[in-house]
């Protein structure tokens, strides 16, 4: 669990860009922010998983 705070700071900041991304009317490029994020997150945590 050794990468925690940046998988929180990547989720965190791409939640705040999707918010301003929506009130843009631009729904869509903040889906694929958010997935992209989550994908990010996912391969730190998995990483962290395999190391351990």
């Amino acid at each position: 669990m050794r990468n925690y705070q940046k998988r929180y700071a990547i989720l965190c900041a791409a939640a705040s860009d999707a918010i301003d991304l929506i009130a843009a009317g631009e729904q869509e490029r903040a889906a694929v922010l958010l997935q992209n994020a989550l994908d990010t997150a996912e391969e730190l945590y998995l990483s962290d998983t395999e190391d351990s």
